[in-house]
């Protein structure tokens, strides 16, 4: 029988992965922003050709220790499934999570890798670039839900019931979706501020509206036209799903934290676009982005995990 101090273990080394998952992201955005993306060329695994590359250049080293950190990161999700597997029976909704985290740690190496080898980094833009953005976004959006829900069963959480009233499905959903449609107008935002940087924020509009600017760039008001709806839509379901749930303790709590987020989210960014988004202020955009993607799927997984959810017969 698995003993307390074990089980705690663990959740700990479950929250770890997700933890140190989210620093490898955000090394992701400082290799993207800071236009180091083709330090190892268009070459990979290897880095110039080389397994360790000599006498790199600054952005050789930034590239190289994002795979470096990728790399541990994989063994980590890795070490997780196979702890998950001698620990829990089969049939427990744990190895799953952990099954589907391997499997995004996978595919998250895979576009990486893609990136690379179709040489869309750094200062490259071609038709396809956003594209590979877009899905490097979503890819780890479902890798960070996959390892949370992980964690969240690892520390103990309930098996969570799909057979609930279809309006919380498609609440849910339209939350989902909502995120990661911010996500990729954010991804394509940043894109087009580290291509076609300005010097001012009248600039910047300028650009934005100018019939002869780039497609990118007229693309990128998208983002803070989606943020602002999905955060009024967000604060406003955090509130339903808590009420709903009769205000359980743990709904009622992800509840509060994401509104909180959502709102600090919303002075962030638009401070970060005042500031015309330096590298600093993008790091912490994103760390806000995927905390507030975290507490939304701990949120919802609460929600469903409710002992007497509203079902479809209600």
């Amino acid at each position: 029988m698995v003993t307390e101090t074990k089980l705690d273990r663990f959740a700990k080394y479950s929250w770890f992965v997700v933890a140190f998952n989210l620093v490898v992201i955000l090394w992701g955005v400082f290799l993207r922003a800071s236009k180091s993306g083709d330090g190892c060329g268009q070459h990979w695994l290897t880095c110039h050709g080389e397994v360790i590359p000599s006498a790199p250049e600054l952005k050789t080293v930034i590239e190289f220790s994002h795979r470096i950190t990728s790399a541990i990161a994989f063994f980590a999700v890795l070490g997780l499934v196979i702890w998950t597997f001698r620990k829990f029976k089969k049939g427990d909704p744990i190895r799953k999570t952990a099954i589907i985290s391997f499997f995004f740690i996978i595919t998250e190496a895979a576009v990486g890798a893609g990136l690379v080898l179709t040489g869309n980094t750094a200062d490259s833009l071609t038709a396809a670039r956003p594209f590979w953005m877009a899905g490097h976004l979503i890819n780890t959006f479902i890798l960070l839900a996959f390892l949370t829900l992980t964690a969240r069963y690892a520390s103990g959480g309930k098996r969570m019931v799909i057979g609930i009233a279809t309006k919380y499905k498609v609440a849910i959903a339209i939350g989902i979706a909502a995120i990661f449609v911010v996500g990729i107008s954010g991804s394509i935002a940043a894109l087009s501020h580290m291509l076609f940087p300005s010097g001012s924020l009248a600039e910047g509009m300028a650009k934005d509206f100018s019939p002869t600017s780039n497609i990118l760039l007229r693309l990128r008001l998208l983002h803070p036209i989606t943020a602002i709806l999905t955060s009024v839509f967000l604060v406003f379901l955090t509130g339903w799903i808590a009420k709903e749930s009769g205000n359980e303790a743990g709904v009622k709590r992800w509840s509060n934290v994401l509104a909180i987020l959502v709102l600090v989210q919303i002075g962030f960014g638009s401070l970060t676009l005042f500031t015309l988004a330096p590298i600093l202020m993008q790091l912490g955009h994103l760390f806000l982005a995927d905390a507030i993607w975290i507490s939304y799927v701990l949120m919802a997984a609460s929600f469903l995990s409710v002992e007497t959810p509203q079902t479809e017969s209600s």
